[in-house]
């Protein structure tokens, strides 16, 4: 679950990190699964393959729910508020194939968090191995009908772009990008979701689809956002 919390990941990646037998990896991953903590699905790249998703929204209120049981006083409760000042900036790198949809709607969703007055400072960026012209329909709807938040005039950048940069974080939300990424951060993690534009028949209403998705997103990145406030940012040096 620690290596889940941390992104998506595929059984034999588990059994390498653990150093565990597969046998018994599948076996706590269906008890887990069967406990609605983790979910499962396949891999746009190589549909043999499937990613394992925590759902840490389910661990919190299973958490939640246990500190009450056992008693009142373990109530969840917000924890201190950070005592640093002026805390470093955290670099992000968010990578999809078009960069017309998932990437850049998790761009502007953590740009939105991050100004909150408790959140940590992020310098975020998006970009894509096979950039699209203009950003999704999709995309751009419900970003600007959810959330309020206008990417309509954004265009998408390749991932070449970022040749020479380095970030804290690079995080793929696309599992066909997830093979070819380079080396570009200090932290890297996969997001496995699957690229709501393909989801969707010709001629048919898009929105449903991308609302989906940036609902999953939202969702990840609250959950990341204490992650970056907890780790210090780039050496300067």
């Amino acid at each position: 679950m620690s290596e889940l919390a941390r992104g998506d990941l595929r059984v034999r990646e588990l059994v390498a990190l653990l150093g565990q037998p597969q046998n018994l990896v599948s076996y706590h991953l269906r008890q887990l699964r069967a406990a609605g903590l983790v979910t499962a699905r396949r891999s746009s790249f190589d549909g043999r393959d499937s990613y394992y998703h925590l759902n840490l929204e389910r661990c919190a209120q299973g958490l939640a729910e246990t500190g009450a049981a056992l008693h009142p006083a373990l109530r969840s409760a917000p924890g201190p508020a950070s005592s640093v000042a002026h805390p470093p900036v955290t670099t992000l790198l968010f990578l999809c194939t078009g960069n017309s949809g998932r990437s850049p709607i998790a761009e502007a969703l953590i740009s939105r968090h991050s100004t909150a007055p408790d959140a940590p400072r992020i310098e975020v960026t998006s970009a894509g191995s096979h950039p699209k012209p203009h950003m999704h329909p999709g995309a751009v709807h419900v970003m600007r009908n959810r959330y309020g938040i206008d990417i309509a005039g954004q265009r998408p950048r390749h991932l070449d772009t970022m040749t020479g940069r380095r970030f804290d974080y690079v995080i793929t939300l696309c599992d066909k990008v997830r093979e070819v990424t380079p080396a570009l951060g200090t932290r890297q993690a996969h997001w496995s979701i699957p690229d709501p534009a393909a989801l969707t028949a010709d001629g048919e209403d898009s929105y449903p689809a991308f609302e989906q998705a940036a609902a999953e997103i939202d969702i990840r990145i609250r959950h990341l956002l204490p992650v970056l406030g907890s780790r210090p940012g780039r050496d300067p040096s």
